[in-house]
C-alpha cells in the first residue's frame, strides 16, 4: 500500500508559471508608480529629507556600543564567541532533527510574539531554522547593548530602541521568501497578492505626499461628525488656537460645577468620543456633567509662533472665561489628557501664582509633570536631535503630523507598523475598519514654538517639577497647587509610564488620588463600564516607591469611570437645572464636533 500523504513541499511550487510571470511584470509596473510618488515631491523641492540627520544619530549611537566591545580584545572575543555558540547550538539541533531525532529548539520566541503563529514556522525545518537564526542574532544584539557598561543611560536607551527597531524590520516574517504564509499565498495566487500590495503601496505614498503613510484602517468607513465624534453639542467660541464645544445635556439637572476637558493637541479630541458606546464625553453628559471640550486647531504656518503660553492663555484660560459666560458659574472641574494634562498642570501652577481659583479639582489622564522616568519618547530627545528638529520646523513653521505619528507607531512597531506592512503590501489586503486606528492615523501638526518649548522644558530639562519653569512672567511651583487631584495612570503605558505619573503625583501641594488602570495609554482610558473590561487599582497616598503602593493597592474589576464620578461628587454634589448651549445669549457658531477637528494634515 503506498503512502498517500501529500508532499508538504508541493505547496511551495508555482501553480501557473505564465500567470506568475505576468503578475511579476505588473508588480514591477506598480513599483515604478510607487517610486514615482516618492521621488516627484523631492524633485519639486516639496520635501526636504531629514534622513541623513536621523541616520547620523543612529550610526553614532550604535557606534558607541560597537566601540565598547571592540576596544578590548577580550571583550570582542567574548561577544563573537557568544554569538557563534548560539549558531552552533542551532546547527547541531538542526542536524539532529534532519536525522529524525526529536530535539528542543535552540531558542523559542516569546509566547506573546504573534509573528510566528503559522504552523510551518515549527513544522518546516527551513523556516524553523530561519526563525531561530533570527531570534539568536536579534537577542544577541540586544544583549550587547544592555551589557555595554560604559554607555550613559540616555545613549543606552537610544541604542536599545534602535537595535529593536532594526531587529523588528529584519524579521523573516516581513519577507515573502522567508515567511511560509506569505510564500504560500504568493504561489497559490500566482503573485496577485503582490500586485495588489504594490498598488496599495503606491496609493499610500501618494496619500502621504511622498512619505509612506501606512493605512491602519479602512479610511473610507469613517468620517468625523458622521460616525465618529457624534455626541450632540455646539461650538460656542473659537480663536486662532481652538474651538470650545458645549455638549447638549440629557438630564434635567446637572452638577453645578461644569466639566472642562483639555485634550492633547498631538492627537484629536474625539478619542474621547469615538462612538456612543466608547464615548467618555457622552457618558459624562449622561451622568449629569455640563461638558465643555477644547478642540485644538490643526496648525499651519500661521500658528508658527503660538507658544505654550499662547495655548495656556488662548486655550485653557479663555475657555474658563467662556464657561463662566455660558453657565454663570465661576467654579470648574477640569480634565487634562496626556500633553493636555501637562498644559493643565502648567496652567494650575500659573493660576496659583496669580491667585486665580476658578478650577476647583483637576483630573489627569496619563499625564506627566515630571519627566525623569518618561517613556520611550525620550529616545528622540537630546540637544542634537532637538536642534535638528527645530531647524526643520523653522522652514514650515510647524512639525508635520506624520512625524509624531511615526514616532508613536515606532514605540510599538511590531503592533502598529510591520503587521500592516505585511497585510497591506505583501498580502495585498485592505486593513479592517477600526475606529481607534482611524483616529491614530488622523494626525495633527505641532506649532514650532509650542513644540520646541514642550520638548526642551519638559523632556530635556524637566523644569516643571524642579521649580525653574517660567511662563507669562511667573516662575511655576506645583507645590502651590493645592486643589484635589485625580491622577490616572495605565499599567502598560509606553508614553506616560505609571512610574512617571506616580512620581509626578508627589509634587502637587494638595491631596492626590492616584489610580492605576489596566491596559495602555488609550485603552486604559477609553474603557466604558458597559464593556466590563480590564480593572483598576486604588490605594494610599502616592508617596515613596510605586511597587510598595501596588502591594497595598486594592484591585477593582471593570472601568474606573464610575469611581472617578463618585470622587467628583464627593467634592461637591450640588446640582442645578440643566444648561443648554446658547443660553445667556452665547453665540452658536456651528454643530459639534466643529470644523477644527475635521482639518486633515
Amino acid at each position: 500500500m503506498t503512502d498517500q500523504t501529500p508532499n508538504p513541499l508541493l505547496q511551495y511550487i508555482v501553480k501557473n508559471p505564465e500567470a506568475f510571470a505576468h503578475n511579476l511584470a505588473r508588480v514591477v509596473e506598480n513599483a515604478g508608480k510607487a517610486m514615482a510618488a516618492y521621488v516627484e515631491p523631492r524633485e519639486k523641492g516639496e520635501i526636504k529629507s531629514g534622513l541623513a540627520d536621523e541616520m547620523s544619530v543612529i550610526f553614532k549611537t550604535l557606534g558607541q556600543v560597537g566601540e565598547f566591545w571592540m576596544s578590548d580584545p577580550q571583550r570582542a572575543i567574548e561577544a563573537q564567541s557568544r554569538l557563534w555558540t548560539g549558531y552552533m547550538s542551532l546547527w547541531n539541533s538542526s542536524l539532529k532533527r534532519m536525522m529524525g531525532e526529536t530535539v528542543d529548539p535552540a531558542i523559542s520566541p516569546d509566547p506573546r510574539d504573534k509573528r510566528f503563529g503559522d504552523p510551518e514556522w515549527n513544522d518546516n525545518q527551513f523556516f524553523d531554522f530561519v526563525k531561530q537564526l533570527y531570534l539568536i542574532t536579534s537577542r544577541w544584539a540586544e544583549e550587547m547593548v544592555v551589557e555595554a557598561a560604559d554607555l550613559d543611560e540616555h545613549t543606552r536607551h537610544k541604542a536599545d530602541f534602535y537595535v529593536k527597531q532594526i531587529a523588528n524590520a529584519l524579521s523573516p516574517s516581513n519577507f515573502v521568501l522567508t515567511n511560509p504564509e506569505l510564500l504560500r499565498e504568493t504561489l497559490e495566487s500566482n503573485g496577485e497578492n503582490l500586485v495588489r500590495g504594490m498598488k496599495l503601496l503606491a496609493e499610500d505614498i501618494a496619500a502621504g505626499k511622498g512619505e509612506l503613510k501606512i493605512r491602519q484602517s479602512d479610511l473610507g468607513k469613517f468620517k468625523v461628525g458622521e460616525n465618529l465624534g457624534m455626541t450632540p453639542g455646539k461650538v460656542i467660541a473659537e480663536n486662532d488656537v481652538c474651538q470650545v464645544i458645549q455638549y447638549t445635556p440629557v438630564t434635567e439637572t446637572v452638577l453645578k460645577r461644569p466639566l472642562m476637558i483639555v485634550p492633547p493637541w498631538i492627537n484629536k479630541f474625539y478619542i474621547l468620543d469615538l462612538n456612543p458606546e466608547k464615548s467618555f464625553i457622552r457618558w459624562a453628559v449622561e451622568q449629569g456633567h455640563t461638558v465643555f471640550v477644547i478642540s485644538w486647531v490643526n496648525p499651519d504656518e500661521r500658528q508658527m509662533r503660538k507658544s505654550f503660553e499662547h495655548y495656556m492663555r488662548e486655550g485653557v484660560l479663555e475657555t474658563l472665561d467662556v464657561i463662566k459666560r455660558a453657565t454663570r458659574t465661576e467654579e470648574v472641574n477640569a480634565i487634562g489628557y496626556c500633553v493636555g494634562g501637562t498644559l493643565l498642570s502648567v496652567t494650575l501652577a500659573y493660576m496659583a501664582a496669580v491667585g486665580d481659583t476658578r478650577i476647583k479639582s483637576a483630573t489627569f489622564f496619563t499625564t506627566q509633570v515630571d519627566f525623569t522616568h518618561a517613556g520611550d519618547l525620550k529616545v528622540f530627545v537630546d540637544e542634537e536631535q532637538i536642534e535638528t528638529l527645530e531647524r526643520q520646523m523653522v522652514e514650515k513653521g510647524y512639525l508635520d503630523g506624520s512625524r509624531m505619528a511615526s514616532a508613536f507607531n515606532l514605540l510599538r512597531s511590531n503592533d502598529l507598523i510591520w503587521p500592516y506592512v505585511v497585510n497591506n503590501y505583501l498580502k495585498g489586503r485592505e486593513p479592517f475598519p477600526f475606529d481607534l486606528l482611524f483616529w491614530n492615523s488622523d494626525s495633527t501638526r505641532m506649532p514650532a514654538a509650542n513644540h520646541s518649548f514642550y520638548l526642551r522644558n519638559c523632556y530635556l530639562e524637566n523644569r516643571l517639577t524642579q521649580g525653574t519653569m517660567e511662563i507669562a512672567g511667573q516662575r511655576l511651583d506645583l507645590g502651590k497647587v493645592t486643589i484635589p487631584i485625580y491622577n490616572l495612570a495605565t499599567r502598560e503605558d509606553h508614553i506616560a509610564p505609571p512610574l512617571s505619573v506616580f512620581v509626578g503625583s508627589q509634587f502637587f501641594g494638595g491631596p492626590v488620588e492616584y489610580v492605576l488602570s489596566g491596559s495602555g495609554h488609550i485603552a486604559g482610558v477609553v474603557n466604558p463600564p458597559s464593556r466590563n473590561k480590564y480593572q483598576f487599582w486604588t490605594g494610599p497616598r502616592p508617596k515613596g516607591v510605586l511597587d510598595d503602593w501596588i502591594a497595598q493597592a486594592e484591585e477593582h474589576p471593570g472601568s474606573w469611570w464610575p469611581h472617578w464620578d463618585s470622587w467628583i461628587r464627593s467634592l461637591d454634589d450640588t446640582t442645578v437645572k440643566a444648561r443648554k448651549p446658547g443660553a445667556h445669549r452665547m453665540k452658536i457658531i456651528e454643530d459639534a464636533p466643529g470644523r477644527y477637528v475635521k482639518a486633515v494634515s
